[in-house]
């Protein structure tokens, strides 16, 4: 049987303040909330679920790397396919969402706009052009 490494369960992202981090993503995103404690929310997006998990327990995850200090750079991009790129910033900023970038139109036929979360993670609405 060959390995198929090619179906993402779950993307953990480490935070800095998990209930800031919660109530930003239910807010935002309102998701179906799977598991619960006090370091972690995991929360189901269709078929993958998100991690919240607060940061000072992400280096027994990660060891011997290192966990990056906060500030430092993006590190990953989550992208959301949506149906209309204009709609869904106007919904974001009605919650108070500020925009990094756009919407604009990309060389590679994508609408996209980006946000960040209360700790720097980026996510992207992008929409096919046609």
């Amino acid at each position: 049987m060959p390995m198929l490494l090619d179906r993402i369960e779950v993307v953990t992202l480490f935070v800095d303040d998990i209930d800031e981090a919660k109530a930003f993503y239910q807010k935002v995103f309102a998701p179906e909330v799977v598991y619960e404690d006090a370091v972690s929310s995991v929360l189901k997006f269709s078929g993958t679920m998100i991690n919240l998990l607060k940061v000072t327990e992400a280096p027994q995850l990660v060891e011997p790397s290192v966990v990056a200090a906060p500030g430092s750079g993006a590190r990953v991009l989550l992208t959301i396919k949506v149906d209309a790129v204009d709609a869904v910033c106007a919904e974001l900023r009605k919650l108070g969402v500020t925009l990094l970038n756009g919407p604009i139109d990309r060389p590679w036929g994508r609408r996209t706009a980006a946000f960040a979360d209360p700790s720097g993670h980026v996510w992207e609405v992008a929409q096919e052009l046609r």
